[in-house]
């Protein structure tokens, strides 16, 4: 009895213990990353979208900002101060202090008298002015419609650098998952041409093959590592950056292989190349620079301004205190700051700098010539863009034979190597036929690991052209 639990006992911790190691290696293996996560992060993590998008929020801002202009000018101010009033007959003109960066003058108001006394006592002004330019011939509404000019235009480049960041992380996610399946097949290269050279031992020991073989056979399978070697330095160069782009470490990364095995069903979209986000963005700025050229020509206007200003002051002086009665005031704080004295005024003026009309006429000149430099950038992108699209439409149709293609031709290197290294076994072809048969394999290898994804490649080609993102992303993504 005690046997059998103690063999139950056995069972079961021999049993936890795989269960353990499993969930191990199952938590150990690399989560698979879809081409679709990639983008995600991409368009999360990557540092120059975060710049564009806060360029985006500072524009915004700025169009409120410039919203708020049309908003009157609301003014107030208090002071209370101390001192004396003597004043003196005489011109004098309100300049600071040199070199201090300007200064404080006293502006005391009271009777002449004969000699200097110091009679001081509490004083105080409180002031609220509103001036509001009220109307502007479209001045402020132009600067409007440039702020929010501005903002479609940073907008645009937050949506191109989006898009043009899809794209990269795309094209350099296919070309990582062709990185590593070279790699693979320089491995099995390898692994042949070291099965090669066991045999060619074999025969050259036996005196079946001359020892020359046996060197050549050596030199193929130090070329064999060699290509290893350089296929690892590849992938590996691709494999940082794409972390670049995706913010993070440039740890091996578990692609999605079915790309390998299936082919995007739709190949036609519908979008036009004017919707290209990057056309988008060239039109934008060219509206931006209009409508600045608009603001600028229409700064020269002029602006009818409503404005007013109410004035209450207080003094510690009598209304009568003159040099004859210099008695007559208090040195109390309340007195001397409790308001005695109002004045208010409103007006309306019409201001206009009539020099400005020359001076931003050259301006205005300057920024239509800006205009049309962008409106050549304009029509430039939209030429590669259409041209672009047709060279993809082309890559992809080559691309597609070319997938139909090589099924048959690695069939056939696999046939022509097996049946050379049979003819080799046994005496009935050189080393030399059989070498080239192992060439043709692992370039057909290779060319079938390259077919499909050439595929993808060059629909990624027509969407980045086209401006149709998820034409290719819909397809491509299955996880």
């Amino acid at each position: 009895m005690i046997g059998l639990n103690s063999a139950r006992f056995l069972n079961l911790f021999l049993f936890l213990n795989f269960l353990c190691l499993w969930c191990t290696q199952l938590h150990s293996q690399p989560a698979t990353l879809s081409l679709s996560q990639a983008v995600d992060t991409g368009l999360k993590n990557y540092q120059t979208i975060q710049a564009k998008r806060n360029y985006y929020y500072a524009s915004t801002s700025l169009r409120q900002n410039t919203k708020n202009e049309y908003l009157p000018n609301l003014i107030t101010s208090m002071q209370q101060g101390y001192g004396t009033v003597n004043g003196a007959y005489g011109p004098l003109a309100a300049v600071g202090v040199a070199g201090a960066g300007g200064g404080l003058a006293v502006a005391s108001a009271g009777p002449v008298s004969t000699s200097q006394n110091w009679n001081a006592a509490f004083g105080a002004l409180y002031l609220a002015t509103i001036n509001w330019e009220f109307f502007s011939f479209g001045r402020v509404r132009s600067k409007i419609k440039m702020s929010s000019a501005q903002v479609d235009r940073d907008s645009a480049d937050l949506l191109q650098e989006q898009f043009i960041h899809s794209v990269r992380v795309s094209s350099t996610y296919l070309n990582l998952l062709v990185a590593q399946r070279l790699v693979e097949v320089a491995k099995s290269n390898l692994n042949r041409t070291i099965f090669i050279q066991q045999a060619v031992k074999a025969r050259t020991v036996t005196g079946l093959n001359p020892g020359v073989d046996s060197t050549q056979a050596n030199s193929e399978v130090s070329r064999a590592k060699l290509l290893l070697i350089d296929s690892k330095n590849n992938e590996n160069l691709v494999r940082n950056q794409l972390a670049q782009y995706l913010k993070v470490a440039p740890d091996p990364f578990q692609l999605d292989t079915t790309l390998f095995n299936r082919l995007p069903t739709e190949l036609n979209t519908s979008a036009s190349v004017s919707d290209n986000p990057q056309a988008k963005f060239y039109k934008r700025r060219l509206e931006y620079s209009d409508q600045t050229a608009t603001f600028i020509k229409r700064s020269i206007l002029p602006g009818f301004n409503f404005y007013s200003i109410i004035q209450t002051r207080a003094s510690g002086f009598a209304n009568n205190y003159s040099p004859d009665f210099p008695n007559r005031y208090t040195q109390s704080y309340l007195d001397g700051i409790s308001p005695s004295r109002s004045n208010y005024l409103l007006g309306v003026s019409l201001s206009w700098n009539i020099m400005s009309i020359p001076k931003i006429k050259q301006q205005v000149n300057a920024q239509r010539f800006v205009s049309a430099a962008y409106r050549a950038e304009y029509d430039l992108i939209e030429t590669q863009l259409r041209d672009q699209l047709i060279l993809a439409d082309q890559k992809l149709e080559n691309s597609l034979e070319s997938a139909r293609e090589v099924p048959l031709q690695f069939k056939a290197a696999s046939d022509a190597y097996l049946q050379k290294s049979v003819l080799y076994k046994n005496g009935l072809t050189t080393l030399v036929d059989l070498q080239q048969a192992l060439y043709t394999l692992s370039r057909a290898e290779a060319d079938k690991s390259l077919a499909y994804v050439n595929v993808w490649l060059a629909l990624l080609q027509k969407a980045a052209a086209s401006g149709d993102f998820d034409l290719f992303i819909k397809q491509a993504s299955t996880l």
